[in-house]
């Protein structure tokens, strides 16, 4: 890391060390839900080849080949998903599959050997654990291979609704169907020690059904979370809406664009008449975000990425939107994740759930619509014990935003987590944000203080750090001269 940037970091992390303080303790007992986590999604193929152990007929030069990517290769490569701060990991299916991302599996018992055994993803689960990232995995309830074992026992025939593109679809109004399924996936979940489950292909089961099979899970551990990928009037722990996803990709993917359809599905949450809904940028199933980008890449994911991590809802990030990942549906979209590209995306993202994980306010305090207006957009989080106002100008030009000492509070003043600056009420009762095109600021109101003595302390602090190295260095440098004579 150059060095300006490690003394920007340094400070940054100080002051939100300080900023929070005061609540860490408070928050220390709550009682979490899945509005308090953020996902990070994943395929193991794709991620990390730790061993060539398991490395039998794969081809990284094949996209649609097996790349090697293993749960050791989870392991090695944990400190990315905690450094950016998401507490939990999903890891997609992994059952036996005959296709890398888990789309072609052939057993609901057999894990793919590709990946490693059952015992390595067990340490998978601990390793993460320790840090507090729980694993969840995709349970697939239908379009599962042909040669699924259940499709090649002739006595469950009956059980086969329809095939196509060497996948079969079982028939889910069909009980013994619903029961080998609900058995065979209480028997999993119960061998591993998950933190969430997501159903896909949820086919034409019916939302009796889906209820039934949730509610088995919550039998064997009432913590696990249990979502999926489709629109479904089930009662899961976040919904998903494709008009939602949609929405995102669509405002964030150029300036200036209409987001009047942002909110829809969010405010119902916010006004606690329904579950929360997943917010994303893309899925493991469409294009990626980058794809459909008009404008500069990592302006336009840094706005999203905001958007839906301080947003009320569930924020879900696909592997590789910290790359710019670029790709169209499929295994395109589906890269190999490059470990040696910069870190400055990664860095912003982690600083952005710093705040968030250290802030119940943010994940699931009190929400309030500022403004919503063809990218521009501005909303307050705000609970008993602080409160935040986070802006997003994701317009062509310079902004102001004037925001009145009535809706603030008098003897405030709004402190900027991502930059040092301090916004004041000016002679006309407004607190005045203005902001550059296409850029993001999350304000913490304060009491007023005048003079940011918290700033000037850290950043006295690093400048002394760093004097010392230097002297260290030189220090070094005259012992080695020395030596040399």
């Amino acid at each position: 890391m150059k060095l300006t940037k490690w003394i920007s970091a340094t400070v940054a992390s100080a002051l939100v060390a300080a900023s929070f303080s005061f609540t860490t303790a408070a928050h220390a007992q709550e009682t979490k839900s899945i509005a308090d986590e953020t996902i990070y999604d994943l395929l193991v193929d794709r991620y990390f080849n730790a061993t060539n152990e398991n490395d039998y007929n794969t081809d990284p030069k094949d996209i649609t080949q097996f790349a090697g990517g293993d749960f050791r290769g989870l392991i090695d490569k944990f400190s990315l998903i905690t450094d950016m701060g998401y507490s939990i990991a999903s890891i997609g299916s992994v059952f036996k599959t005959e296709k890398y991302d888990g789309s072609m599996a052939t057993s609901y018992s057999e894990i793919e050997p590709h990946f490693g055994t059952a015992e390595e993803l067990t340490n998978v689960i601990n390793t993460y654990r320790q840090s507090n990232v729980k694993v969840m995995i995709d349970f697939p309830l239908s379009n599962v291979s042909a040669n699924h074992e259940w499709a090649q026992d002739s006595s469950k025939a009956d059980w086969i609704a329809g095939s196509s593109e060497g996948k079969v679809q079982w028939d889910l109004q069909n009980e013994e169907v619903q029961q080998a399924l609900r058995e065979a996936l209480v028997k999993f979940i119960s061998a591993y020690e998950f933190g969430g489950v997501r159903l896909t292909n949820l086919g034409n089961a019916d939302t009796e059904f889906v209820n039934e099979l949730i509610a088995s899970i919550k039998e064997v551990n009432k913590d696990i979370y249990v979502i999926t990928n489709e629109e479904s009037d089930a009662n899961f722990d976040a919904n998903y809406y494709s008009e939602t996803t949609e929405a995102f990709r669509n405002v964030y993917k150029n300036v200036d664009v209409d987001s009047s359809d942002l909110l829809t599905n969010i405010e119902p949450f916010a006004k606690k008449e329904q579950a929360p809904t997943q917010l994303m940028l893309d899925n493991l199933l469409t294009d990626r975000f980058i794809y459909t980008v008009e404008a500069y890449p990592p302006t336009r994911t840094k706005l999203g990425i905001v958007a839906t991590l301080l947003l009320p809802g569930v924020p879900v990030t696909q592997y590789g939107t910290e790359l710019i990942m670029n790709g169209q549906a499929g295994p395109e979209a589906h890269q190999l994740y490059n470990f040696k590209t910069d870190e400055e995306m990664i860095e912003f993202i982690g600083d952005v759930q710093t705040l968030r994980s250290q802030s119940a306010t943010l994940r699931k305090g009190d929400y309030k619509l500022l403004k919503n207006e063809n990218g521009f957009l501005a909303f307050e989080r705000y609970s008993n014990d602080e409160r935040w106002i986070i802006v997003i100008n994701n317009t062509g030009k310079t902004t102001r935003f004037d925001i009145s000492e009535e809706e603030i509070g008098s003897g405030k003043e709004l402190r900027a987590m991502l930059d040092s600056d301090t916004i004041r009420v000016n002679k006309n009762g407004d607190y005045p944000i203005v902001l550059d095109r296409e850029v993001v600021e999350i304000y913490q109101v304060t009491e007023e203080k005048g003079i940011n003595k918290g700033y000037l302390a850290a950043l006295a602090v690093v400048y002394i750090l760093f004097i010392a190295f230097i002297v260290a260095i030189i220090k070094r440098g005259k012992k080695r001269k020395s030596k040399q004579q």
